[in-house]
């Protein structure tokens, strides 16, 4: 079935280097989210239709802002229905990501994703990330899951030492973020840096939407 490129323009807009392979994977995510979302509720109903802006080029602002290197290994924490590490390994095939989150039935959702549009590159695990003793990244992701101290709490002990080199970031968590961030940023006692997703996507939706890294 032939698919709208109007849902795919939005991504194309900003990302000009995906494979026609990619292409086809991000296009399928409609119908494949739409199905799984009707059985197993992942996405809110009202953002389904805005998928691609609300959660895919929204992941997608993680590769924007940074270039993660062949054979890195990625933690997606509380991945829900898998964002953003669904995206992310579209964009990155040659990088490993897992994905964990503490309720099974939406790894489910992500399982069934991730094998319909043939990603080889993502794993799934039940748990929650404290108890991930057995394994170490390069970097962990995360979308709005919690506060940023405890993110950070979280991240740090799965984290390798890897340093920055060349357009590599040095190990760490990128986490998404919205709002006024002020008082989370002072009570986690970091020092993160702060990019303005507005800034990588003028569009009204990402107004006051940001990107944090913090470095191991």
């Amino acid at each position: 079935m032939e698919k709208s490129p109007s849902k795919l323009d939005l991504i194309t807009e900003f990302f000009a280097d995906f494979t026609p392979r990619q292409l086809e994977q991000l296009a399928a995510l409609d119908e494949l989210y739409r199905d799984w979302n009707s059985k197993i509720n992942v996405i809110s109903r009202k953002d389904i239709d805005h998928l691609y802006e609300n959660h895919v080029l929204h992941s997608l602002a993680i590769a924007a802002a940074f270039e993660f290197p062949s054979g890195a290994k990625v933690l997606d924490i509380g991945t829900g229905g898998g964002f953003p590490g669904i995206p992310l390994a579209i964009y990155f095939p040659e990088v490993e990501f897992l994905l964990a989150d503490s309720i099974n039935k939406k790894l489910t959702v992500v399982k069934e994703v991730a094998a319909a549009i043939g990603l080889t590159n993502v794993t799934t695990r039940h748990t929650r990330v404290e108890d991930i003793k057995d394994r170490k990244f390069d970097y962990v992701v995360s979308r709005a899951v919690a506060p940023l101290k405890d993110l950070w709490q979280w991240a740090k002990p799965v984290l390798n030492k890897r340093p920055s080199e060349g357009n590599f970031p040095a190990s760490g968590l990128i986490c998404l973020k919205g709002g006024d961030l002020g008082q989370e940023i002072s009570e986690s006692r970091l020092r993160p840096r702060v990019m303005e997703i507005y800034e990588l996507f003028p569009l009204d939706y990402y107004r006051e939407k940001y990107l944090l890294y913090v470095h191991r």
